[in-house]
């Protein structure tokens, strides 16, 4: 699959913004603290990565009802659905001066009901002419996604046959839908249900 920037302009993939605030102290000091010990442009996206996916624990599997939009926010409570831990990653990558994206899947069961966005991150490293996409949403059992810039090792591959998709477009900023659900939400459990069902 193409993907394919929704702005042509790199810098936009660098904006600090209300949800990837990466000027916030919260994240400069994390930052600053994963760039130490990996100063390599790769090491430190694998880190940060490594950083969000696992120290940053999935809301629903840690059974938190917290719902967090602003990088800032997800990083100092350390929790958030795949939206918001996407956010974190964006934003622990343009604090280092590394474009990122957000873009999306739409999944759904075995049996193709109950279809759900679920968020990524693409990066663009160094040197790098293509866009990685990258899935921080964290393992458990059946889940196992990990940091690549080849074969993407998402959490799930999606299905066409069950009306999955992965959605092209890379964007500078989380998608409205996806935001304007994170921000009306009182707690996780009534965000779960009004998660967006496609973009």
């Amino acid at each position: 699959m193409e993907l394919v920037q929704q702005n042509p302009d790199i810098a936009a993939y660098l904006a600090a913004s209300e949800a990837v605030n990466h000027e916030h102290p919260v994240v400069r000091t994390l930052a600053q603290r994963l760039a130490d010990a990996h100063p390599d442009a790769y090491a430190y996206a694998e880190a940060a990565f490594v950083y969000v996916r696992d120290a940053v624990p999935h809301s629903m599997d840690a059974g938190d009802r917290r719902v967090t939009w602003r990088a800032s926010d997800v990083l100092e409570q350390r929790t958030g659905i795949c939206y918001a831990k996407s956010v974190a990653y964006a934003a622990l990558l343009r604090a280092r001066g590394i474009p990122a994206a957000l873009c999306y899947q739409r999944l759904a069961d075995d049996d193709g009901s109950n279809p759900v966005i679920h968020g990524l991150v693409a990066v663009l490293l160094p040197g790098e002419r293509v866009w990685a996409r990258q899935d921080v949403r964290g393992n458990k059992p059946g889940v196992d996604a990990r940091f690549s810039l080849e074969e993407e090792r998402l959490a799930w591959t999606v299905r066409p046959e069950f009306n999955e998709v992965d959605y092209s477009v890379l964007y500078t900023e989380p998608h409205p839908a996806v935001l304007d659900a994170l921000r009306a939400a009182p707690d996780r459990p009534s965000l779960w249900r009004t998660l967006p069902t496609e973009l």
